[in-house]
């Protein structure tokens, strides 16, 4: 299903409205948000939130998107999570619930005051509107169950690449293609102690 339909729902002046909010936030990104623009279709807006310092989530590193509607700014946009995340007002497809999103919305907050609010609700869940009544139950009943699960899912699903580091051969025995790397993984074992076996007879 193609979103970008909403583009020629637009009105010209709101599309401008948006391509100037996005220019503004990629040149002058809110704290621990990056927002990465969308040339062809300027309604699917994508962005990362880094995890806050504090929660289960820090150090992660989360994919979301906002797709707006032909409707906006008169109705909120719709956000989604497209990095898997073990949260109250998460659903299960990545869809977010916002309460600011849907009832508080008022068509003069921006794409920003989304991000931010998105960001706000990985500090302080809102174990009271669930799309994740399983997370709920746990923030309520038993924290430390709901911080565990929530790290295991950040361990997991949103662990930012180190560019610094250069790829070394264990990158490769954890993913999907390890089986077939383990082999490689071998021989370069048996170089190395090859090597090391000359370099004790010299």
């Amino acid at each position: 299903m193609s979103l970008s339909s909403n583009v020629e729902n637009l009105s010209p002046q709101i599309i401008r409205h948006i391509a100037k909010e996005v220019a503004d936030l990629t040149k002058d990104p809110p704290e621990g948000i990056k927002v990465i623009p969308n040339e062809e279709d300027i309604t699917d807006i994508q962005a990362t939130i880094e995890g806050p310092a504090g929660t289960p989530y820090a150090g992660g590193l989360f994919k979301m998107k906002l797709v707006l509607g032909k409707n906006f700014p008169s109705e909120p946009p719709r956000g989604f999570f497209v990095t898997k995340i073990f949260h109250p007002n998460v659903a299960s497809n990545g869809e977010i619930c916002v309460n600011t999103l849907k009832k508080d919305w008022t068509s003069d907050l921006g794409i920003k005051h989304v991000l931010l609010t998105i960001k706000c609700l990985l500090i302080v869940p809102n174990p009271e509107s669930a799309l994740n009544e399983e997370a709920g139950k746990l923030l309520l009943e038993q924290y430390e169950d709901y911080t565990k699960r929530a790290k295991i899912y950040t361990e997991i699903h949103a662990k930012p690449p180190k560019f610094s580091e250069p790829v070394s051969t264990d990158a490769i025995s954890e993913g999907p293609i390890a089986k077939k790397h383990a082999g490689d993984k071998k021989l370069l074992d048996k170089k190395k102690k090859e090597k090391k076996k000359i370099l004790k007879r010299l």
